[in-house]
């Protein structure tokens, strides 16, 4: 079971989803909470003519502010923990965006499970780009919680995508305290005539019974520019609380590059994901 969790508090927009879930997570598995918050200070100061002085003089206002931001974004975690009583420790992040991602990344490698906001589909900021991050350099599994979601979580029907790759099948194993738990789990593969043999939804199917975890099987054909709304259809449909799936992305030349459907899940997801990288 999940008994040592991280959540990231965002402090550019709402709170409440990833405090909800993460309070409410915590709270059913008797888990310990730590929340981080990480207000980044802006490295764009304007140019002033007093000099370097001035400069760091601006600087540091931009650090006192990023940490105020981030202490509010906790004072609001913390009234919760609180009013459930829940283990949990806080913790105030600030510096340039570089140090953020850094040290959020290096924290999150110790805990077992690591929850975070869905960003803004149509915005830019930090918020956004830290949960992406975090899936890269983490280690571990991240539960993205949908911007739209409301009251307590729950992963009593769980969904799994498969495709029989290696991160499809490190996502499985990372979920399984969500898994064994569950009270009703369906696989879910996309075109699986593409899906290696050795791999195949049957023989999915198979594992999961000799742990005694029956599962029922969705298989659908789709277009690659509806992988995605094939996947959060069939959530749909099925009334899925959660959703499992490998993160598919890399680093290169400074630049976080996701995969299709991975991308289109950070803009769309409906329900809580979890992925694994």
């Amino acid at each position: 079971m999940f008994k040592d969790l991280l959540v990231h508090i965002p402090t550019e927009r709402s709170p409440r989803p990833a405090i909800d879930a993460s309070v409410s997570l915590a709270m059913s598995a008797s888990a310990h909470l730590d929340a981080i918050a990480t207000g980044y200070a802006s490295t764009n100061v304007p140019f002033l003519a007093e000099g370097g002085a001035a400069i760091a003089s601006s600087l540091q206002f931009e650090y006192e502010r990023a940490l105020e931001r981030a202490e509010a974004a906790l004072r609001v975690f913390e009234v919760e923990a609180k009013n459930v009583r829940i283990n949990y420790g806080r913790y105030a992040l600030n510096g340039t965006l570089a140090d953020a991602v850094a040290k959020a990344g290096a924290a999150a490698r110790l805990y077992d499970l690591t929850i975070v906001s869905q960003g803004d589909p149509e915005g830019d900021t930090f918020d956004n780009r830290l949960p992406k991050e975090l899936l890269l350099q983490a280690g571990g599994p991240l539960l993205f919680i949908p911007y739209t979601f409301r009251g307590a979580f729950k992963a009593a029907r769980v969904g799994i995508c498969w495709d029989g790759s290696r991160l499809a099948a490190r996502a499985l194993r990372d979920a399984m305290p969500f898994i064994t738990d569950a009270a009703a789990l369906t696989t879910i593969t996309l075109n699986a005539s593409e899906v290696p043999p050795d791999a195949s939804p049957e023989r999915l199917l198979t594992h999961l019974a000799r742990k005694g975890l029956p599962a029922k099987a969705v298989s659908l054909q789709a277009d690659c520019s509806d992988l995605q709304a094939s996947i959060l259809s069939i959530a749909a449909d099925e009334s899925l609380d959660l959703l499992i799936m490998g993160g598919y992305g890399h680093s290169r030349l400074q630049e976080t590059v996701f995969g299709g459907v991975t991308q289109e899940m950070f803009r769309s997801m409906t329900v809580p994901v979890m992925m694994s990288h």
